[in-house]
């Protein structure tokens, strides 16, 4: 674990492991997993549920891309998610060092499967195409809640709009696996939960993630409810029905945790 983060350092990258609080990095890092997150450590929304600074951030890193393709092949990776704040103050809303990183991953670790998991870009799909043109291995966009609760969950956020970037991400490659990511206990009900889910089978999404959202601080939102493990059996279940090519559901689930198989294994509770 020590040595995830003293390469992390010295590279100067950030993860979402450390700057969301995420209840799985003690199991991750000690594993080498780090899920990347590039485009710096500031982000330009204010979602009520994330506890990652938000604010003014700096400039973008032209070298950003090289010093992650440093650490993974430092760590050996044959798997690695790359995740961002959102940079609405840049003009292709960081697209371009997305696909920078998968691109140049690609010729430093030729073996290593690339996941992103991708800001929406204001619904910008000439920002999208870079990404998707680079050749990531898995596309992942959060939806993270309901409709009715986007206004104060994520009140900068559409979800109409994050919606259409899965479903124009898999036009511009069909074969490309497309994902994202639900919480649940912000006040959703099931029955919200499972139209989601049906519409993002109608985008055409392949995996799904399904976690019990968990209060990073005081700052954010507090928990309406805790599902018992048992509940989230009905999201695999009823997932495998609609079509999901697989669905990880659990208490501590998170988008990124465990990617590398949800890609190649039958629908689990995690």
């Amino acid at each position: 674990m020590n040595e995830v983060r003293a390469l992390l350092r010295r590279q100067g990258l950030h993860t979402v492991c450390e700057e969301a609080r995420c209840p799985n990095i003690g199991e991750c890092f000690s594993s080498n997993i780090a899920t990347f997150m590039v485009l710096g450590g500031i982000c330009t929304r204010n979602c009520r549920f994330c506890g990652v600074t938000c604010g003014r951030p700096g400039a973008v890193d032209d070298e950003e891309p090289r010093r992650l393709a440093d650490a993974v092949e430092a760590l050996g990776l044959g798997y690695v998610v790359i995740t961002s704040v959102t940079r609405d103050d840049f003009p292709d809303g960081g697209a371009g060092v997305f696909a920078d990183a998968i691109r140049t991953i690609g010729e430093r670790a030729p073996g290593c499967r690339v996941e992103v998991l991708i800001p929406d870009f204001r619904g910008d799909r000439e920002a999208l195409a870079k990404v998707v043109e680079a050749g990531p291995f898995v596309l992942g966009h959060n939806l993270e809640t309901v409709p009715r609760l986007y206004a104060s969950v994520r009140p900068q956020a559409r979800y109409q709009r994050s919606l259409g970037l899965l479903a124009a991400a898999k036009r511009m490659n069909p074969a490309l696996l497309t994902k994202s990511g639900l919480m649940v206990g912000l006040g959703e009900s099931q029955d919200e939960l499972l139209q989601v889910m049906a519409d993002l089978r109608g985008a055409g999404c392949d995996l799904l993630t399904v976690g019990q959202y968990l209060r990073p601080s005081r700052q954010q939102l507090p928990v309406e409810r805790f599902y018992p493990p048992e509940e989230f059996h009905i999201f695999v279940q009823r997932g495998r029905e609609m079509g999901f090519r697989h669905v990880e559901a659990g208490p501590l689930v998170r988008s990124s945790y465990h990617a590398a198989r949800q890609s190649v294994i039958p629908n689990s509770v995690g």
